[in-house]
């Protein structure tokens, strides 16, 4: 028998989604994949998600969203989809497990930063020294250096807000020239607390004896290695969407998100929603996550009872 609901995903996006449909007594099924509670679970500390003033774990947030869910009457199950069929009325999605079947489906697939893949950023993510949102941890770093890797709109834009904490920030970019807009590249040469680092390319993100991040190692155009002192790197060179699975029964944009139609959350597939990081590349907050599971959710019991 068909799901009511079948949402994919349990960060923000995807539990906020079970909350809502749970409580609309659809009995939603819910699967976690590659990694269950999404980004925020690499995250140390969430100090912006409203009603915790003190801040909260990422990973005691998400638990608690899922115990909530569940207390609700949400099913979870482990499953990763490979291929879907939006073809009929009822949606057939094939997971590495199982094949399901729902009337409604919410993808909250989310998206998985870009890294470089250079020593030393996988052992310092989370907590350590790396990240990839500014806004989420930019104000643990106040009154030290930090840097920030990139060179488009968003790495000038993270370097900006993170003038409001750091003593000091270097934008580092591989070449001579930014892909930001003019606008923002003025910006970012005539802030007194910014330091341009160009035509660097990253070598190692270095620790200390604390466990934490001392410094990043560079090379230049000319062969020199430079270590920046830092306590934290920002690497702001791009997301990918976690989409894959779902091209092309739905529509992405040219860098693999999810269109959606005038309110945020409907495909072209009637029936089909999404909701989060895959949809999602301008906000990218726990808390815009978890406001498009809500639509998500409000618009799939909407649909379910004009149509099943």
């Amino acid at each position: 028998m068909a799901e009511h609901v079948l949402i994919l995903g349990t960060g923000c996006a995807g539990l906020t989604a079970a909350i809502y449909a749970a409580r609309a007594g659809l009995t939603p099924l819910v699967l976690e994949g590659a990694q269950p509670g999404g980004q925020l679970t690499t995250t140390s500390e969430v100090e912006n998600f409203p009603g915790f003033v003190h801040g909260v774990d990422g990973s005691e947030l998400i638990s608690n969203m899922k115990a909530q869910a569940e207390r609700f009457g949400t099913r979870f199950a482990f499953d990763r989809i490979e291929r879907v069929d939006f073809s009929g009325p009822v949606k057939k999605l094939v997971g590495g497990e199982a094949t399901y079947e729902a009337q409604a489906v919410i993808i909250a697939t989310g998206a998985s930063p870009r890294f470089m893949g250079i020593p030393g950023e996988k052992q310092y993510y989370g907590g350590n020294g790396v990240t990839t949102c500014a806004t989420c941890d930019g104000a643990f770093y106040r009154d030290v250096p930090v840097a920030v890797v990139g060179g488009g709109d968003s790495a000038c834009e993270e370097a900006l807000f993170l003038t409001r904490f750091a003593s000091k920030v270097y934008l580092v970019h591989r070449r001579d020239k930014f892909r930001a807009s003019e606008i923002m590249v003025q910006r970012v040469k005539s802030h007194p607390k910014i330091e341009l680092a160009l035509n660097c390319t990253p070598q190692e993100i270095v620790g200390g004896a604390d466990g934490k991040v001392h410094s990043l190692r560079v090379k230049n155009a000319a062969g020199a290695v430079q270590d920046l002192p830092c306590k934290c790197v920002f690497i702001a060179i791009g997301h990918i969407p976690n989409s894959q699975a779902f091209t092309p029964a739905l529509e992405v944009d040219e860098n693999g998100y999810f269109v959606a139609g005038d309110n945020t959350v409907s495909t072209r597939v009637p029936g089909v929603f999404v909701a989060g990081d895959c949809a999602d590349h301008v906000y990218r907050q726990a808390i815009t996550a978890a406001g498009m599971g809500c639509r998500a959710a409000i618009e799939a019991e909407r649909w379910l009872a004009e149509h099943a």
